[in-house]
């Protein structure tokens, strides 16, 4: 007897990525609205926010797997296209940045499969929030990110400019990916 494939399965993922305060999250509320579909939050903001000590290394691994988790439960919802607001691959920079290296569970989830990522820019001002940073790193993180997806070997677009031209290269992207 064959197994009877589930229907997302042939859903696309695509991450909203980049260094901190560079849009992420309104970009992904965008897409998964303009593509009527639903898109998943970023774990991390949640657990930390739940923390009453700073974040160690142990957490980023929770972070990591939280992450996943909810990639799992939101692509049974999905239209098409599920929205994600960040990946493991995030939580690996921040560990290695944070912690001059990053556990092999995190590593392992930096290999489920991706169909496209959104490399956010820093041409937008910075915000404050207690969860943010680094914000005399941005440039510095926008490059890691890059050199890291191209390693990844899937593709990606750079998404610069206004709002409106982050927005209008996105969907054109995602579009290009669903036809």
């Amino acid at each position: 007897m064959q197994a009877i494939e589930p229907v997302y399965a042939n859903v696309k993922k695509v991450v909203v990525i980049g260094p901190e305060c560079t849009g992420k999250t309104d970009l992904s509320k965008f897409l998964a609205t303009h593509f009527k579909t639903v898109w998943v939050e970023e774990y991390a903001r949640a657990y930390i926010n739940q923390l009453i000590q700073p974040y160690g290394q142990s957490d980023l691994i929770k972070i990591a797997h939280g992450q996943a988790r909810m990639e799992d439960e939101w692509i049974r919802e999905a239209n098409e296209v599920l929205i994600c607001d960040t990946n493991a691959l995030v939580v690996k920079i921040w560990s290695e940045h944070k912690f001059g290296e990053c556990d092999k569970e995190i590593l392992a989830l930096t290999e489920r499969p991706y169909d496209l990522y959104l490399l956010t820019y820093i041409d937008i001002p910075w915000e404050e929030d207690p969860q943010r940073e680094h914000p005399d790193k941005r440039e510095h993180f926008w490059a890691t990110y890059k050199n890291e997806i191209e390693k990844s070997e899937v593709p990606f677009v750079e998404i610069k400019g206004s709002k409106e031209e982050r927005r209008k290269i996105a969907i054109e992207a995602v579009q290009k990916l669903l036809v």
